[in-house]
């Protein structure tokens, strides 16, 4: 089965549609990009996957299970990762410590002074491993507010995956990323996907970057989906 459907996904506000009638199935392992002018509705409908929003109208079932109704923390713990368009980190936590915090997240760590280490240890290799795999190994003493665009991106994208999600949502991945530190970041995405084989859905402006990663892309306008394909 598809590990993410939508069916006739809608939300109005004060008499705006803002997403309408959108049905999609996205298939495990599968890239789809997400394009369209800006007010075509596709943060929103990411909005409404990851749980930030509450739809008005139809479904989100999440690898088998509806989760129209779930809040973003249940969506997280079923397998759902996300970026958002504004860089998210802890800018005066080190970038290992961001990691370390999103694996602990993920691995159900508390504030309790007395627990198993085990758990702790997890969660730092999880962490390490996730700084490396994004090309941010010698970084992770570096404060995040000291990373330049392209590597906070990096370090939003490890931190997303010390979660270990089964399916990404990249929210303009590119935005704020100096054009020299663009392929650089692609690849890493592309690495991702392939080696890691995450399902990956992502929105972006930059129209070769989705050409060149995505399966099938989709354009949506108005709140619609118009068209879903190949590139």
């Amino acid at each position: 089965e598809p590990v993410l459907v939508t069916h006739q996904l809608g939300l109005d506000i004060g008499g705006a549609s803002i997403v309408a009638d959108v049905s999609l199935e996205v298939a495990e392992g599968e890239f789809v990009g997400i394009i369209g002018p800006n007010g075509a509705g596709k943060t929103s409908f990411f909005n409404l996957l990851s749980g930030l929003m509450r739809p008005t109208a139809g479904r989100i079932v999440l690898r088998g299970r509806d989760v129209t109704s779930a809040p973003p923390f249940a969506r997280a713990r079923a397998g759902l990762g996300r970026t958002f368009q504004l860089s998210s980190v802890f800018p005066h936590l080190s970038a290992f410590e961001n990691a370390r915090l999103a694996a602990e997240a993920s691995l159900g760590g508390t504030m309790r002074l007395w627990r198993r280490a085990a758990s702790v240890r997890r969660a730092v290799e999880r962490a390490h491993w996730s700084l490396g795999r994004v090309g941010l190994g010698d970084h992770g003493s570096l404060h995040a507010a000291l990373l330049s665009g392209g590597d906070k991106r990096k370090l939003e994208l490890a931190m997303v995956l010390a979660s270990d999600p089964a399916i990404i949502l990249l929210d303009e991945p590119m935005a704020g990323v100096s054009a020299e530190d663009v392929p650089a970041l692609v690849e890493v995405i592309r690495s991702v996907h392939l080696d890691e084989q995450k399902t990956i859905l992502m929105v972006e402006h930059h129209i070769e970057v989705v050409t060149g990663l995505a399966e099938r892309i989709a354009v949506m306008h108005v709140g619609r989906v118009l068209a879903c394909d190949t590139p």
